[in-house]
């Protein structure tokens, strides 16, 4: 496996304590910085905070390029099927 797999990933679900289960969760930008970005998963169920995740400016830059490298990579696939 590659590492790179795990190092950024959003979350589609977390235990939300006010539900007392996994519930799915929706992602709120909630601040933005010169270096970074705060991002506040809120619970579907009852829209409670459940927890934070940050971005850093290298990260985000990371993220763009290998998203457009798999456009490329695609296109190219796509370019080369008959």
């Amino acid at each position: 496996m590659n590492q790179q797999q795990f190092e950024n990933f959003t979350a589609s679900s977390l235990y939300c304590e006010k539900c007392k289960t996994s519930m799915p969760v929706r992602e709120r930008l909630l601040l933005v910085l010169p270096d970074r970005e705060i991002f506040d998963y809120l619970c579907t169920g009852c829209g409670s905070s459940v927890g934070r995740r940050e971005v850093t400016a290298g990260d985000r830059l990371m993220a763009q390029a290998m998203a457009a490298r798999h456009s490329r990579r695609a296109a190219t696939v796509h370019q080369l099927t008959p």
